[in-house]
């Protein structure tokens, strides 16, 4: 898969994954752990989780011309880091209070804002040599790819930290409890039936004679756990430095800025002709009108984190068949993978050694997946925690990349590949297919406003969301590498990190308008919100088609 590429690709993909695994594990827990430590309702948690992840990217405009004006991309690039990992100490610490979390998130903004579009733009410069020129849409869909795995295995990592801990003090999970225990000690909660038996059957069947003291104690080890887990983040975010630290070599290559380009050129006597400003002109109009328009697929995509978990929470049924929950244990699934991978590597034309090893993995994955299988059915099963749910997305990143660029790959040798803004328009409306899905899923279900307190809502299947996932993961790789690609490839040299920070500014914008989402999800029909989104959707890749040749003008 890297063959043919640069080695800086590899050592950037890498150092990006451990940061993603760090963030991830962080973004999908982080509307729920405020929600369960301060008591907040989904409009305010919303709005917290919307700005936070606004100045993610945001700041990456500064952290672009940081770049671009003083530092360069390696020294911003590791400033970030070491922010991020400081950001991460921060909100890991048992009992901190909301402002200190805020001030925690603050710092891991301001940190991925000069790591992240650097590393981009660092990466597209790798390409700027014609031997790898080709390669660039390529590389950028495997970079995307591998930084995905981290992600996989974040809300894993984060749901198990903190149910290891509940475990720890003779607890279980259950995502209604924390409200009502928030509403139990503010006296907001009239009905306690329903809590004492929750309370009952979280505490391994043993009857809870004092609701306010297990509210108390739930809350703080529900919460603890959740902080150990940011403490989890705080470890990939040091073992990133490490390897960028230690690799760096690789990545020289891409690490220089227009200015450095133009004195190295002056040095050796070539002469680099300045990019007139007409020309420059043009293409800044042309990403801008691009960042426009992504800012709504953005705003309906990153509902992950929003609506889409609070539906997995609330609408989405906790307990599946024994085959569903293989794909929710991160042990099997890799088991899975191992044996499907093991599999193809079995029957591929190589080496005999390799089709050997290949069997092997298949046995083994297949093993573990039928061991994991027996254990549900003994056990009789086990609550689905809804941040799992997240864990798709990168899961479908990974295993449907590979067909992705097989697929451009084949139409390119056919002459009908199509161009990267054209990617991007498909991508709009492969999203507003997606969430079609769950207006389908959604049909009947009782609107959040309508619940009476303390009553559950009728569960739809898992596999709504889990089809949701699927389809909004197509349509990101066909637009987020290529909008990557496409901004590398048409920003005016002198503005490569500042371009590639309006494009993480348009996925910012996108961001604060989150909260529409958890506003709705308040006022409307759950099918409704997926309306609103639909059409966002449709309307954006409408215009993305209208405004075609005037893209594909500038990434000739």
């Amino acid at each position: 898969m890297f063959k043919g590429h640069p080695k800086g690709l590899i050592i950037a993909s890498i150092a990006n994954m451990g940061e993603r695994f760090g963030f991830y594990t962080m973004m999908a827990i982080l509307l729920l752990f405020l929600q369960a430590k301060f008591g907040l309702d989904q409009v305010e948690a919303g709005s917290i989780y919307s700005t936070f992840y606004f100045l993610i990217y945001v700041l990456a405009l500064v952290g672009g011309f940081v770049a671009d004006r003083w530092l360069g991309l390696g020294k911003t690039i590791f400033s970030g880091i070491v922010l991020m990992f400081l950001g991460y100490i921060v909100i890991a610490i048992p009992g901190t209070g909301l402002y200190p979390v805020l001030g925690g998130l603050l710092i891991i903004a301001l940190g991925n804002g000069l790591f992240k579009g650097n590393l981009q733009a660092l990466v597209g410069n790798l390409y700027d040599d014609p031997k790898y020129s080709q390669l660039r849409d390529r590389a950028f869909s495997i970079f995307y790819m591998c930084i995905n795995i981290g992600a996989i295995f974040a809300p894993h990592a984060a749901t198990g930290i903190r149910n290891w801990w509940l475990a720890q003090h003779g607890l279980s999970y259950n995502g209604a409890l924390p409200k009502m225990c928030h509403d139990l000690i503010n006296g907001k909660l009239g009905d306690t039936s329903v809590m004492q038996n929750l309370a009952n059957e979280v505490s391994g069947g043993t009857a809870v004679t004092d609701l306010t003291v297990f509210a108390n104690t739930y809350l703080d080890v529900f919460n603890t756990g959740y902080h150990f887990a940011f403490a989890i983040a705080a470890c990939s975010m040091l073992i990133s430095m490490l390897v960028y630290t230690f690799a760096k070599k690789y990545l020289a290559p891409g690490d220089v800025t227009a200015a450095q380009q133009a004195t190295a050129a002056a040095a050796s006597g070539v002469k680099i002709e300045k990019m007139p400003w007409i020309e420059e002109k043009k293409r800044l109009i042309a990403l801008g009108l691009v960042f426009l328009i992504v800012i709504f697929f953005w705003m309906s995509f990153h509902q992950n984190g929003v609506t889409l978990t609070l539906f997995a929470r609330d609408y989405t049924e906790t307990h599946v068949g024994p085959g569903t929950s293989l794909i929710f244990n991160i042990f099997s699934l890799m088991g899975i993978a191992a044996g499907v991978g093991g599999l193809i590597v079995a029957f591929s034309k190589t080496r005999m050694l390799n089709r050997i090893i290949g069997v092997i993995a298949f046995v083994a994955g297949t093993a573990i997946a039928i061991n994991f299988y027996n254990e549900f059915v003994a056990a009789n099963g086990s609550p689905i925690s809804p941040e799992i749910f997240q864990s798709f997305n990168p899961l479908f990143v990974v295993t449907l990349t590979p067909v992705v660029v097989g697929f451009f790959a084949w139409l390119n040798k056919k002459g009908i590949e199509p161009s990267a803004p054209r990617k991007i328009g498909i991508g709009m409306f492969l999203a507003a297919a997606s969430f079609l899905i769950m207006i389908v899923g959604s049909l009947g279900l009782v609107a959040p406003k309508d619940l009476a307190e303390g009553t559950d809502a009728e569960r739809a299947s898992a596999y709504w969301l889990i089809a949701t996932y699927f389809s909004l993961t197509i349509s990101e790789l066909f637009l987020s590498p290529m909008g990557i690609s496409f901004v590398s490839k048409v920003a005016p040299p002198r503005f490569k990190g500042l371009m590639q920070g309006g494009w993480l500014c348009a996925t910012a914008l996108g961001n604060q308008l989150l909260v529409i989402g958890t506003i709705l999800w308040g006022k409307a029909e759950i099918w409704q919100v997926w309306v609103f989104f639909t059409v966002c959707c449709i309307i954006s890749g409408s215009i993305i088609f209208a405004l075609m040749k005037r893209l594909e003008a500038v990434a000739k």
